[in-house]
């Protein structure tokens, strides 16, 4: 081999082994400042919220099975339209 190619891919390897090691060196850092910032948060966030409980709360959100009513409902009304459209 050449002396020119064999200096040629040893500096190609120098250059590879310099890009992986910075690459690999800004993900560790990535991941321990996410780390810390999760710790942090956890640490120093806010509290959740408590549930809301009480008569007001749930006559504001709809039952359940009006949810599922009005699901069935807007379900039937797509399939019929695809039907409409999609005749054989």
């Amino acid at each position: 081999m050449d002396t020119a190619v064999a200096d040629l891919l040893i500096e190609g390897l120098w250059l590879m082994a310099i890009g992986l090691g910075i690459v690999f060196t800004f993900l560790v850092t990535l991941v321990g400042l996410l780390m810390l910032m999760s710790k942090a948060v956890a640490r120093w966030g806010p509290e959740d919220a408590p549930p809301a409980t009480g008569v007001a709360a749930h006559s504001i959100a709809p039952s359940p099975a009006a949810d599922g009513d009005r699901l069935v409902a807007v379900v039937g009304a797509a399939i019929q339209a695809y039907r409409r459209r999609h005749r054989p």
